[in-house]
């Protein structure tokens, strides 16, 4: 990449969007991708998207699983992922408990910031997909521009709701023009 370019982006929640969401997710064994991931990222992909992943796992502040049960399932998710050539940039974590009021935790935007650091993106032109309002909040928070909430209960101010993850590729594949 050369110095000033910026390349658009599509961050994502994990559990609930990429995983079926079984509550503190931390093992291989718990992990069930979601039905719909893999072609949707591709979709992304395929129109010059970055994928990042940004998580909250309080399970770990909480002390319901250590930060290496977190990195081995990441490791073993991303190896998934390649698989179905799906490259993903980074993957960046909250690991502390909603009382602590860090500066990651979703909706704050230090997990957004630290991707930032690194890469130079066009956040007007990013899209994120969530299935919490901290996840459309944190969208909003850090400026980027579009939003997709998954989920059949109500978030406030998302761009697009979609109550699966295969309704919004099918939605998006008819609407490519929007990932321009």
């Amino acid at each position: 990449m050369t110095l000033g370019e910026t390349r658009k982006a599509l961050f994502l929640d994990r559990d609930g969007v990429i995983n079926i969401d079984h509550g503190y997710v931390s093992t291989v064994e718990e992990f069930e991708f979601i039905e719909g991931i893999f072609p949707l990222l591709r979709l992304f992909l395929q129109h010059g998207y970055l994928l990042f992943i940004v998580t909250n796992q309080s399970g770990i502040g909480r002390g319901y699983y250590e930060s290496s049960d977190f990195e081995k399932l990441t490791t073993w998710m991303l190896k998934e992922f390649k698989k179905e050539n799906i490259e993903i940039e980074a993957v960046h974590h909250c690991h502390h408990a909603p009382e602590e009021n860090c500066f990651c935790r979703k909706p704050a935007i230090g997990m957004v910031d630290a991707i930032l650091f690194e890469h130079n993106i066009d956040l007007e032109h990013s899209w994120m997909i969530g299935d919490k309002q901290s996840d459309i909040d944190l969208a909003h928070n850090a400026h980027i521009a579009h939003t997709i909430a998954i989920g059949s209960h109500a978030i406030e101010n998302s761009e697009y709701y979609f109550d699966t993850i295969t309704a919004c590729n099918t939605y998006l594949i008819e609407h490519q023009h929007k990932l321009l």
